[in-house]
C-alpha cells in the first residue's frame, strides 16, 4: 500500500491488473497533479525545509522497520534540498564570499557541497563514523558563528578544513583515544600470536559516501590513494600517531597540500610541519600490517573480490565450516570493535565459529543470510541471523573483509547499529 501523490490518501493496487500501479486515487487527483506541474513553479526550498521539519518532528525510534522507512523518507527530502543548494552554488556568479554569508540558507548552500570530504577528513582523524558526522556539524556551526572572520586570503574550502581540523584536535584533547591491547578472555582460545592492538572506537565507513570525496576530475592515482587511505588498516594505523602528527600526515600525504598551506592550517611553521611529517611516516609504517609498509594494498580485481564475497556468504548460509576455513589465510585475524573479542590464526577462528555453525551444539546461533555491501573501500557483508524458533532474520553484524592473495586476511566485525548508514534494513523476512 502507498499514498496518492496528490491527496495523500491510502492507495492500493487492484489485484489482477497488469502494468504499473497508478500514483493517484482518482482521475480528479491526476488532473490536479497535471495542473500543478503545468503551473509556474514557486521556490521549492521553503516547502522542502518545512517538509523536513515535519518529518524530523514525527520521528519515533520505536520499531526498527517503520523507523527505517521514516528516516529513508527524510533522507529523500534532505537529498532534494542538497541538490537545490548545490545547483544554486554552482550557478551563482563569482563574488566575495562574505557577501553570501548573510543568511543561514545561503550559508548552507555554500558549505553543503563540502560535507562529504570534510566528513571523510574527520573520519580519518577520529576513526569513528558517528564522531565524524558530529564533528562536521560542529564545523558548520563554528563556521557560521565565525563567518565574519573569513577574509578571502584562502579558499572557502581551505577555511572549512582549518575549522574541521581544529574541531577534531579539540575533540581529541577532551577524549582519551589512545589505542590499547586486547586481553585474553577466560574460556576462549585466541590463538598463539600476541594480542592485537585494540581501537574500541573504530567504526566502518560506507563506500557510498566515498565518490564525492575526491576532486570532480581526479586522476586514477589520486582516487586510488583516496580510497586506500580509508581502508581500515590505514585508519587503525594512524590512530597511533599523536593528533597533530596525524593531521600533518593526512594533509600532506593524503590530501596533497603543500607544506606552507598545511603550516597555515595548523598554526605551525613550515619547518615544524616537515619535522612532524618525517616522524609520522616511519611511525605509520610500523603500525601497518606486514608487507604493507605503505598504504598501497595488493591489486585485486572486482571479480576476485566478488568471488570471495559470494563464497563467504554461501559458507555461512550453508553452515559449512570447512568452506569457511578454506577461505582464511593461515594468519587471519578476527576482531569485533568495540567488543573485546579477538582471534588470530585460521584454527582459532574456525574453533570459535564451529560451535555456532553446528545445529547440535548448545551454542548454535541460528541460520544466516547476508547482504553484500562495501565499507572503507573493501568488500563487506551485513549478516542477519534467524534464531531457533523465530521466523525473521535480525541484523547481527557487519563484517568488513581484508583480502590478500585470494584469501581473507582479516575480518573486522561491527555491531548492527551501523547498518542504516549503509542503507540496509535491521531485519529481513523469511522470504
Amino acid at each position: 500500500m502507498t499514498e496518492c501523490g496528490t491527496c495523500g490518501k491510502p492507495l492500493t493496487r487492484q489485484p489482477g491488473r497488469p502494468g504499473r500501479a497508478s500514483r493517484y486515487c482518482s482521475p480528479a487527483c491526476r488532473q490536479r497533479a497535471y495542473r500543478e506541474r503545468s503551473a509556474p513553479q514557486a521556490d521549492p526550498v521553503p516547502e522542502l525545509i518545512a517538509d523536513i521539519e515535519r518529518k524530523v518532528q514525527s520521528l519515533v525510534p520505536d520499531r526498527p522497520v517503520p523507523f527505517y522507512a521514516e528516516v529513508t523518507a527524510l533522507s529523500g527530502s534532505v537529498g532534494k534540498l542538497r541538490r537545490l543548494a548545490k545547483d544554486a552554488a554552482e550557478s551563482a556568479p563569482a563574488k566575495n564570499v562574505t557577501d553570501d554569508l548573510v543568511t543561514e540558507s545561503s550559508f548552507a548552500a555554500m558549505v553543503e557541497p563540502h560535507r562529504r570530504e570534510l566528513q571523510a577528513h574527520c573520519y580519518r582523524m577520529l576513526a569513528s563514523y558517528d564522531d565524524a558526522e558530529d564533528l562536521v556539524q560542529e564545523t558548520f556551526l563554528r563556521a557560521w558563528r565565525s563567518r565574519e572572520s573569513f577574509a578571502g586570503k584562502a579558499t572557502f574550502r581551505a577555511w572549512l578544513y582549518r575549522i574541521a581540523t581544529n574541531a577534531c584536535l579539540d575533540f581529541l584533547r577532551k577524549h582519551n583515544r589512545t589505542p590499547s591491547t586486547y586481553a585474553p578472555i577466560p574460556g576462549f582460545a585466541h590463538g598463539e600470536a600476541e594480542p592485537p592492538h585494540r581501537i574500541a572506537w573504530l567504526q566502518a565507513y560506507p563506500d557510498e559516501m566515498l565518490p564525492e570525496i575526491a576532486d570532480p576530475r581526479p586522476s586514477p592515482e589520486a582516487e586510488s590513494v583516496g580510497r586506500e587511505t580509508m581502508e581500515l588498516v590505514f585508519i587503525a594505523a594512524i590512530q597511533h600517531l599523536p593528533p597533530r602528527q596525524r593531521a600533518v600526515l593526512i594533509m600532506r600525504d593524503v590530501l596533497g597540500w603543500p607544506a606552507s598551506d598545511t603550516a597555515e592550517q595548523l598554526d605551525m611553521t613550515v619547518a615544524s610541519v616537515n619535522s612532524a611529517l618525517q616522524r609520522a611516516r616511519p611511525a605509520l609504517r610500523d603500525w601497518l600490517p606486514e608487507h604493507r609498509d605503505d598504504w598501497t594494498r595488493p591489486s585485486l580485481t572486482s571479480a576476485e573480490e566478488h568471488d570471495v564475497l559470494d563464497r563467504y556468504m554461501a559458507a555461512a548460509a550453508n553452515l559449512d565450516i570447512d568452506a569457511m576455513a578454506e577461505m582464511l589465510s593461515a594468519e587471519a585475524k578476527l576482531t569485533m570493535p568495540p567488543n573485546a573479542m579477538w582471534f588470530i590464526g585460521r584454527d582459532a577462528i574456525v574453533d570459535f565459529v564451529r560451535q555456532t555453525f553446528d545445529p547440535d551444539s548448545p551454542a548454535f546461533f541460528g541460520r544466516w543470510r547476508h547482504l553484500p555491501t562495501r565499507a572503507n573501500g573493501q568488500p563487506a557483508v551485513a549478516g542477519y541471523v534467524q534464531r531457533p524458533g523465530t521466523a525473521v532474520y535480525r541484523a547481527q553484524m557487519l563484517d568488513v573483509l581484508r583480502i590478500e592473495h585470494g584469501k581473507i586476511a582479516e575480518i573486522t566485525t561491527f555491531e548492527p547499529h551501523v547498518l542504516p548508514a549503509f542503507g540496509l534494513p535491521l531485519k529481513l523476512s523469511d522470504e
